[in-house]
């Protein structure tokens, strides 16, 4: 074979090489993180799954993986909620302290009748005001729910994307626009007394923008759960 049908041949087992490690990202992932578990590496743990999970692994085998998935990053519309929800708890706070202020005007009064008529009517009033008050009440407790749980998927959307771009903080980073890719991996894992259990791994690896500055952000595959699934 002439050299340049060497260095031919090399280039195309290069390239499919590289490809080959591209395509099965999970495989390499899973690798560092099984070694780095035996080694008891808790640094390269960290920067690899969001919560490391310790397996007693003597062995490990892929059982399947999903087709890779790719989703619009729904930061930017998890912070357009929390945001959204926190004005209208904020703009609730008014309306639900004027119905307790009611409420005890009215409980006062009631305390301060001294006829059957006068009393009658300060007993109505109050059951009026308590009604109108546990209603508002009611609907500010659910408001700050909706609130809270929106601020935590916010929040937990955050951790992920900055921990694939493998940062700490980005301060524009809810505003970057993009996809995410993610797989669902099944493992058998054998420990050291030959017992065998089955467990799924979530990867999950972000591709942002921000329009501003026209920069792109290119994360990388990440565990973002660990769970035994048999």
């Amino acid at each position: 074979m002439t050299r340049k049908g060497l260095i031919a041949m090399g280039v195309v087992i290069a390239f499919l090489a590289l490809a080959s490690c591209a395509s099965k990202p999970e495989e390499a992932l899973l690798k560092r993180y099984f070694n780095a578990l035996q080694l008891r590496d808790v640094t390269t743990l960290s920067t690899m799954a969001i919560e490391p999970v310790e397996v007693d692994v003597a062995g490990w085998q892929i059982l399947s993986v999903t087709p890779e998935k790719v989703e619009t990053a729904t930061l930017p519309e998890l912070n357009k909620k929390e945001l959204a929800l926190k004005k209208k708890v904020e703009d609730n706070i008014g309306p639900t302290m004027d119905a307790k202020d009611a409420l005890d005007v009215a409980q006062s009064e009631l305390e301060a009748a001294r006829t059957g008529g006068a009393k009658a009517a300060a007993k109505k009033k109050v059951e009026e005001a308590q009604a109108k008050y546990d209603q508002q009440y009611n609907l500010h407790k659910q408001l700050q729910k909706d609130y809270n749980d929106a601020k935590e998927a916010a929040s937990k959307e955050e951790e992920i994307t900055l921990f694939s771009l493998g940062m700490t903080q980005l301060p524009q980073v809810r505003d970057l626009t993009g996809t995410v890719h993610s797989k669902e991996v099944e493992l058998k894992i054998n420990d050291r007394q030959g017992n065998q259990k089955t467990y799924r791994f979530y990867l999950r690896r972000y591709e942002l923008k921000d329009e501003a500055t026209n920069m792109n952000y290119r994360g990388r595959w990440v565990i973002t759960k660990i769970e035994p699934i048999a």
